[in-house]
């Protein structure tokens, strides 16, 4: 199982610790921690990368920008 959680740090407490003790209990885990917006500069860094994603994601963003190209999808059918 792999899981993330995004929480702030002054909400860390006990009941969290006794909730993973609870989800992965007599497993060995391993917990890694770094500050999100790190995860979201280095993730978008790394798409930003490659000359073609680069251009396909600029371009994305402008469909968007102008209503143009966008698909609908109805969340009750996904369900």
């Amino acid at each position: 199982m792999y899981t993330i959680y995004r929480i702030n740090a002054n909400k860390l407490d006990n009941g969290f610790v006794k909730a993973l003790k609870e989800m992965f209990k007599n497993k060995e885990i391993e917990i890694a921690v770094c500050e999100t917006s790190e995860i979201e500069e280095d993730e978008t860094a790394y798409l930003l990368k490659s000359p073609a994603n680069h251009g396909r994601l600029l371009k994305a963003i402008k469909n968007v920008a102008h209503n143009r190209n966008l698909v609908a999808v109805n969340l009750d059918e996904l369900e």
